[in-house]
């Protein structure tokens, strides 16, 4: 359970990243809000999820989940750009993630 609140996280963290990035620095009361939130409830989730699962490992995988996915909405939605670079680097923080889940599912 705890492994699965800490991608929610993760996933939220990414929220938390886009929300911040469109609320052109906290001068757009929406997208602000949405920061507010989804931060409170991502930190939340790694909060939750630290009661049972190693720090070095939960907290790899809170930040590899969002930092991947918020590369990859970049990239999809915001015009940012893309290359071959940032592709493999997304697929090797993914593969991070998961052999980090692999190594700690006997928590």
């Amino acid at each position: 359970m705890a492994w699965a609140v800490l991608v929610a996280s993760g996933i939220l963290e990414a929220g938390w990243a886009i929300a911040l990035k469109l609320s052109d620095g906290f001068s757009r009361l929406w997208p602000s809000v949405a920061f507010a939130v989804l931060g409170t409830v991502s930190f939340a989730g790694l909060a939750y999820a630290l009661k049972s699962l190693p720090a070095g490992s939960a907290y790899a995988v809170w930040t590899g989940t969002g930092g991947a996915l918020t590369a990859l909405i970049g990239m999809a939605w915001l015009r940012e750009p893309v290359s071959v670079v940032k592709i493999v680097s997304v697929v090797l923080i993914v593969a991070g993630v998961v052999g980090l889940n692999l190594a700690g599912a006997g928590h």
